[in-house]
């Protein structure tokens, strides 16, 4: 990880933290920008976005963190989150689904 992205990923958390949340999510755009392959990135994006009711849009970054990490499980129980506060509850009874096989110590993608 870069220096930049480091700190980007680091001030994003501290405006997370004390609920500047504008901020975090401006941050945290930045760091999936610098790479798009960043989880934790995309991860933190989704939930800050949750939290701030753009539904949508944390669940495209939801789908975006399973797939760069389809075997971590507070990512799918995350986008289940994410399906609920939408109302779209079959997709996040799947989301669930997959959280649970990986609860138990299976893979969703081997």
């Amino acid at each position: 990880m870069s220096d930049d992205l480091q700190l980007h990923f680091d001030d994003a958390n501290g405006h997370l933290a004390v609920g500047e949340f504008q901020e975090a999510i401006a941050l945290y755009r930045r760091c999936v920008a610098l790479d798009p392959a960043f989880f934790d990135g995309w991860h933190a994006l989704g939930m800050a976005l949750l939290k701030t009711g753009q539904i949508k849009e944390a669940i495209g970054c939801g789908l975006q963190s399973v797939s760069l990490q389809p075997n971590d499980l507070l990512a799918w129980t995350s986008l289940s989150q994410m399906y609920v506060r939408d109302g779209n509850i079959p997709e996040a009874e799947a989301a669930k689904g997959n959280a649970r096989i990986l609860s138990l110590g299976g893979k969703v993608v081997k």
